[in-house]
């Protein structure tokens, strides 16, 4: 699938959202769900200081929406992500019935949205959702790269 005029700019506002995670100290990763031109969600990485392993960004930007939009079913909407989902938030995507999902720098370990799995096109679950990745993938592996390099010195 094909980027879109806006994507760039969306990428740019996840890729602000992963450097706050990154300050805090937890994996840059940054997500957001826009819906007619308008985040509607917004969130990044916090399972550290959330305590809670379901603390991803994508997760967090999800809530954010549903209760933005008073509801759990999110149609119409895109996520945009800087690394490519794990099969947890590609599955509550799919529950939460997104129509696109953009994401930044693929995940060679746990991508499960084309990568490792295909979790959000495969036709055994009830919805599917158009994938674009690889956009802004430099920048968004270099933030996640040279996070893990400072934590190793």
């Amino acid at each position: 699938m094909a980027f879109t005029p806006d994507d760039q700019r969306w990428m740019e506002y996840a890729l602000l959202l992963a450097r706050r995670a990154a300050q805090a100290g937890e994996v840059p990763v940054g997500a957001i769900v826009v819906f007619e031109n308008k985040v509607i969600g917004e969130g990044w990485n916090r399972p550290i200081s959330e305590h809670d392993p379901t603390a991803h960004a994508e997760i967090i930007a999800l809530r954010d929406a549903g209760k933005a939009q008073q509801g759990y079913r999110l149609l119409g909407s895109t996520l945009y992500v800087t690394l490519e989902p794990c099969a947890m938030c590609a599955g509550a995507m799919i529950h939460a019935r997104i129509e696109r999902l953009v994401y930044g720098a693929p995940d060679p370990k746990s991508g499960a949205c084309g990568g490792v799995l295909d979790v959000t096109g495969t036709e055994a679950l009830n919805h599917r959702i158009d994938v674009a990745g690889g956009l802004m993938s430099d920048a968004c592996g270099s933030l996640l790269r040279d996070f893990f390099a400072a934590r190793r010195r």
